[in-house]
């Protein structure tokens, strides 16, 4: 299990994005993107209703504390593949109760969202950080806190124990860094290896990687997000948007030396052909004169 928490200014943003996909550019791409997550709230706590209803109560209990800029709470909570199907929506709800203690939000609004549209089965808990007494929850050490009760959920339900960081735990239950295998950045290389084997220019790979639920920032430089809105820039990977350029035209580079290879082996069996034709004919003509 793997937790992920960030903070933001935009409720609305945010659970639009959880209900609704990523924005597209037409109703019919838009309702597809909806029908590929089928989103689904399986908890509410102090707050109710449909998507529209929450902003509004969340943004009005937010209000309480003006001066906080980043009044959203969302975590990510991703099981690994051999845990898919192995909770119920209770279960899930208890996993989010028990984050909410942790950071001490238990009393404010919050819901739980699921999504059935990645290979990582995975929920979302969208919080309120201003209860209704105005309070903040904080937010400090939130990836040590959120590591410590994966590790205690991973044992309640009996689920696949996932590493926390070296830095949060002692050093003699350390792994050498280069024995830890990040599989969500493995799973983004392979993912970019493919499409630069069937793109032929960087809007190509963008495209691909967009289809398959990253979110591609483009600029000097190439980052990606993935649907656990984890953000990679490309340089971490390996492919920086240089590298990808390169192994772009190095792809098609070899694809138009295979071609030629191809267009030489067929002209020279086009070749044989033909000499085996003449040979036949003057074999014929020679025949025919004895």
């Amino acid at each position: 299990m793997i937790g992920k928490i960030v903070t933001g200014k935009s409720f609305r943003g945010c659970l639009n994005y959880l209900h609704e996909g990523r924005l597209q550019e037409t109703e019919e791409q838009q309702r597809q993107e909806m029908e590929k997550k089928q989103a689904q709230v399986i908890a509410y706590n102090q707050c109710f209703g449909n998507k529209k209803e929450l902003i509004r109560q969340f943004i009005e209990v937010s209000k309480l504390n003006p001066k906080v800029s980043k009044p959203v709470f969302h975590l990510t909570v991703s099981l690994a593949h051999a845990d898919a199907g192995k909770l119920n929506n209770q279960q899930k709800a208890d996993i989010a109760a028990s984050l909410a203690k942790e950071f001490e939000f238990d009393r404010n609004q919050y819901v739980v969202v699921t999504h059935a549209d990645t290979q990582h089965e995975h929920l979302h808990i969208v919080a309120n950080r201003i209860g209704y007494d105005g309070k903040t929850a904080g937010d400090s050490n939130s990836y040590k806190r959120v590591a410590e009760t994966c590790r205690k959920m991973e044992l309640a339900y009996k689920l696949e124990k996932v590493l926390s960081p070296n830095k949060f735990l002692a050093p003699e239950q350390r792994v050498a860094q280069s024995q830890r295998i990040d599989q969500r950045k493995e799973v983004l290389k392979q993912h970019l290896s493919k499409a630069i084997k069937q793109c032929r220019d960087v809007q190509q790979v963008k495209q691909y990687m967009e289809d398959r639920g990253y979110k591609v920032e483009q600029g000097r430089g190439i980052a990606f997000t993935d649907q656990q809105q984890v953000y990679f820039k490309g340089s971490q990977v390996g492919y920086s948007l240089q590298t990808i350029e390169n192994k772009l035209k190095q792809e098609q580079q070899l694809k138009e030396q295979l071609k030629q290879q191809q267009q030489q082996q067929q002209k020279l069996a086009l070749q044989r052909q033909q000499e085996q034709i003449r040979e036949q004919k003057r074999d014929r003509s020679h025949g025919m004169h004895m």
